[in-house]
């Protein structure tokens, strides 16, 4: 659980930034080692690039401020599963060194309006 300081008055730019801010600084907690952020070509961007070991991490943060269309995880349906998946091979062939496994995260942060952000962290989801 994180402290937000604008509340519920989020722009979605400044709530996706926040989201990704957080989702990265647990990621590193748990040992991963960041290699991009909002990772872009002409097929998408991945919003976290990571790495922990043998093992290409790509991490797709979602950021909602409630529940009324499904949490977070929720907004990433197979489509975007399949296209992480295209972005990870697009990532891997423009790398030199890219580690020789690929996983795909999703991390889930739901903001509340007191200011409280949870998170949930879904390893290995494609």
């Amino acid at each position: 659980m994180a402290s937000a300081t604008a509340g519920s008055g989020w722009t979605k730019a400044a709530l996706g930034r926040y989201g990704e801010d957080l989702a990265a600084a647990h990621l590193r907690r748990t040992g991963l080692r960041i290699l991009a952020r909002n990772w872009r070509c002409p097929d998408g961007e991945i919003d976290i690039v990571a790495r922990w070991g043998g093992t290409l991490i790509v991490v797709e943060v979602k950021t909602r401020t409630g529940q009324r269309f499904g949490t977070p995880l929720e907004a990433v349906g197979p489509a975007k599963m399949r296209r992480l998946r295209r972005l990870a091979r697009r990532y891997r062939s423009r790398t030199l060194n890219a580690p020789p496994r690929t996983r795909v995260d999703v991390v889930g942060v739901l903001v509340r309006r007191d200011g409280r952000a949870y998170l949930r962290h879904d390893q290995g989801v494609a």
